[in-house]
């Protein structure tokens, strides 16, 4: 659920505006933006919060506050409540992806984490791919079904997450983290994921947009200095002793960077320059989740066969290769079985490979730092998600296919480089 909504509804803005008809363009796109910027800024400090209060208690307020919350955001009168609806389950969100993570590893040996987190990882990158498609089916009834379908899941998962997740928390006397460095951390990745957003619109080097990315440089630099200095900060600097994990941290932002323009251009392709109805544009996309699942689920023997970089690389250079197929092969006359469809397949093989390795690194840390090793990689994927969608804004403002193609280079160049920062980063020994 967490994942599906942060692209779920990038089919439905049309809807949305014109169910409140004297909003703009720029009003509505902020039910989108509410929801990754307070994804991303919570993600870290709910996850510290969780290893205090315990992990099954904080998902599952995580699933109760998801799930009111989206049945406000389906009845909503207006778009100041939608708006507002979206960013408190962006709060809820961020409690329950750390935490669904942190609850894993104690539950299952070592040698089943890969196994298990590539499970994980493929349901996160499924339930991203197919935003579109379900945001499709979903609103041809009415855009407010993208939301009225998490209230059955939620009441689900929250009664089964009663009677089947053990307690897992630190123990009793361990500190609180950082009052300081929760409040940094919060400003910098706000600031920078909101300076992001209203770049697309303000433009890069407008007064406002500069002084949001300055604001958040002193902000995330505080936060630095206490995560050096403070006795408890919210991202513990013994995090970044292991490589696999810095490495995996940077490879995720580099590599959602592109899988977000991947996700938003080829549906924003399909319909304005192809004049694909949004039903039909979800499930054109549909095969990049499908190609994802046999992957990702077999993540386990994939990485007893070949390490942990290799897959992961891999599906880094597949995601750029998707996008020098499409530069090739795309053009205004729609031609989807030899133009879009070979690229969404390499995608899915992308994703697959990629995301489970990546995430998995949260392993190569202490139990205790399992919970916050999990959030900092969803971080940076949010991070790179919202920065993602930004440029592809910012380069494609009008449909056409030279400025998608301009995203497209983006894309095959993000590939290309959390290829390289795996490579450069993972310690000489690891395969």
């Amino acid at each position: 659920m967490a994942q599906l909504d942060f692209f779920i509804v990038n089919v439905a803005l049309d809807g949305i505006g014109r169910s409140f008809p004297a909003t703009t363009v720029a009003g509505v796109s902020w039910v989108l933006s509410a929801y990754a910027i307070v994804f991303a800024a919570v993600l870290v400090p709910a996850g510290r919060i969780a290893d205090q209060w315990g992990r099954r208690k904080m998902l599952l307020a995580g699933v109760s506050v998801f799930t009111l919350t989206s049945a406000v955001a389906a009845a909503a009168p207006s778009l100041t409540v939608l708006v507002a609806a979206r960013a408190v389950q962006a709060v809820g969100a961020a409690m329950i992806v750390p935490t669904s993570l942190g609850l894993l590893y104690p539950s299952f040996p070592k040698r089943q984490h890969t196994l298990v987190v590539g499970i994980w990882a493929g349901v996160a990158a499924i339930a991203a791919s197919a935003g579109p498609p379900v945001g499709g089916l979903l609103v041809t009834l009415d855009w407010r079904w993208i939301f009225l379908i998490n209230l059955p899941i939620g009441a689900v998962t929250f009664i089964a997450g009663r009677v089947l997740l053990p307690e897992v928390r630190q123990p009793k006397g361990a500190p609180l983290p950082d009052a300081a460095s929760v409040v940094t951390l919060l400003g910098a990745v706000s600031l920078l994921v909101l300076g992001t957003v209203q770049a697309g619109q303000w433009g890069w080097t407008d007064t406002r947009t500069l002084a949001l990315f300055a604001a958040a440089v002193l902000a995330g630099t505080a936060t630095v200095e206490r995560t050096l200095r403070a006795k408890s900060p919210v991202i513990e600097k013994q995090l970044f002793t292991s490589r696999p994990f810095t490495a995996a941290t940077i490879a995720l932002f580099l590599f959602f960077v592109g899988f977000a323009i991947v996700l938003l251009s080829t549906t924003l392709f399909l319909q304005e320059v192809w004049s694909f109805s949004p039903l039909r544009a979800g499930f054109a996309i549909a095969p990049a989740p499908l190609a994802s699942i046999a992957f990702a689920m077999n993540a386990g023997p994939i990485q007893r066969r070949f390490g942990r970089t290799a897959p992961a690389v891999t599906g880094s250079l597949i995601l750029a290769l998707a996008a020098v197929y499409w530069l090739i092969a795309v053009h205004t006359t729609p031609g989807y079985w030899t133009g879009m469809f070979p690229g969404l397949i390499l995608v899915g093989l992308a994703g697959g490979l990629a995301q489970a390795p990546l995430f998995a690194a949260a392993a190569t840390l202490a139990p205790e730092r399992a919970t916050t090793g999990s959030a900092v990689l969803n971080m940076g994927r949010q991070i790179g998600s919202a920065v993602g969608v930004a440029v592809l804004v910012a380069l494609a403002p009008t449909p056409t296919t030279d400025a998608f193609d301009h995203a497209w280079w983006v894309q095959a160049s993000a590939g290309t480089a959390s290829a390289a920062a795996l490579l450069i980063l993972q310690p000489r020994s690891t395969p």
